[in-house]
């Protein structure tokens, strides 16, 4: 009798057993499923994102069949000495990767997508037309080109005063190899990268300190200054990682990775800086449509240099696009993640006045990150005229007036904490 009350014990333990160990074994493979699944997941969005080789092949076929020319072309196609690195892409289109060039890091970015006509919903700049590189055309003169450039900025920064000095500048960057000669290839190169943005706003704040410098271009890929920190805050982790951190703990952990306070000022006074050099600068007035972290970086110094400036495009261009657009709401007019109209019920249509400044958003972005760590003998202060900032609107009275009393009033009040420590 009690050797079968044993052995029934022992079959009865054995059976425990062996389902815990199945339902053991079963979530286990679920686990490595579901990993497995999300990683190729990530792994075919990275793929997709990431297409440099693409973007090489096509440029350098250009290069060498003599369609294209650039200071960056002989590096990228024949000798070999500038090649891609780790890829930064976000977007299919734009491809972007830290790069070395002869020894010398960069940022080398590229367009992939082809496109007949600009795209609201999407981007602001058309990509490559369906022949690649067709303008200039053989036999275009230099003062012909010269007025195709002009009626671009014409069109994109409107009737600008000073619009030929800034074409002058354009055939000066143009002339690659400094001959003193724009030559078909250096022509085509320059009208497909004036097609964008942020290559413009980079040749006009080329000696502005927040600024990535041109390194060089090939078509339409170019190579700006490299970056220390790319982003205004956080740490970068392997993308396998990032999958499995929530979103909640991904921003107090980015807080928790920023520099120390009077450091952190600095970067700020920078970005305010910025702000002055794209609020009515030289060639019009140009707006900040996406400002968020990962657009900001800073170097070794503390001094914030902008990563990405896609998304800043000319006032008169956004303007002209936006006016006419259908809306059922505001929601409809809203270019990138900052740039917003308003939605005129009685037409239907867009307005053309972005009601934000550009000031209002950068101070949206600073807030948390100057508020935290702040020294309290400044942090009331602070905090009221950070609120004051992003409660600017364009429509205000007196904007002009309001934007550069509150700028420069946060200025000095970070520069006056900071001026005589060593973070300075």
């Amino acid at each position: 009798k009690s050797l079968s009350k044993g052995l029934g014990l022992w079959l009865r333990g054995r059976a425990r057993f062996s389902y815990v160990r199945m339902k053991y074994l079963f979530f286990s493979w679920l686990v490595v499923f579901v990993g497995s699944w999300i990683i190729y997941v990530q792994y075919s969005t990275y793929t997709e994102l990431c297409r440099g080789k693409d973007c090489k092949k096509i440029i350098c076929d250009k290069y060498k069949t003599g369609v294209i020319d650039g200071p960056a072309c002989n590096s990228l196609c024949v000798t070999e000495t500038l090649y891609f690195g780790k890829c930064l892409s976000t977007k299919p289109n734009n491809q972007m990767y830290l790069g070395i060039w002869d020894n010398l890091p960069g940022v080398v970015k590229c367009q992939m997508e082809q496109a007949l006509h600009l795209d609201f919903g999407t981007e602001l700049e058309p990509r490559k037309e369906i022949v690649l590189f067709d303008k200039p055309t053989r036999g275009t003169t230099v003062q012909k080109f010269k007025e195709m450039v002009y009626s671009l900025f014409k069109a994109k920064l409107g009737d600008q005063g000073n619009l030929s000095e800034l074409v002058n500048l354009i055939l000066t960057v143009a002339d690659g190899d400094k001959d003193g000669q724009v030559s078909l290839g250096e022509a085509k190169s320059a009208w497909a990268l004036l097609q964008l943005n942020e290559f413009l706003l980079m040749v006009i704040l080329q000696d502005k300190e927040h600024t990535p410098k041109l390194m060089g271009f090939c078509g339409d890929l170019y190579v700006m200054e490299s970056v220390e920190y790319t982003s205004l805050y956080g740490v970068s982790l392997p993308w396998v990682i990032e999958l499995f951190i929530p979103s909640g703990f991904r921003r107090s952990m980015d807080q928790l990775f920023t520099p120390s306070w009077p450091r952190k000022a600095k970067i700020a006074i920078g970005l305010l800086e910025f702000v002055e050099d794209v609020f009515h600068g030289p060639y019009g007035n140009f707006l900040m449509c996406d400002t968020s972290a990962k657009n900001l970086g800073y170097n070794e110094k503390y001094d914030l240099k902008m990563v990405d400036m896609r998304k800043i495009v000319p006032e008169t261009n956004l303007k002209e696009l936006i006016k006419d657009r259908h809306c059922e709401s505001d929601l409809d007019c809203v270019y990138g993640t900052d740039c917003r109209t308003s939605c005129d019920q009685n037409t239907m249509k867009c307005t053309s006045e972005v009601i934000q400044p550009n000031l209002a958003k950068a101070c949206q972005l600073l807030k948390d990150y100057l508020l935290r760590g702040a020294p309290s003998e400044i942090r009331e202060e602070l905090e009221k005229q950070l609120y004051s900032c992003i409660a600017l609107k364009v429509t205000a009275n007196q904007m002009e007036m309001e934007h550069s009393l509150i700028l420069n009033n946060l200025k000095t009040l970070l520069w006056k904490k900071i001026s005589y420590t060593n973070d300075s």
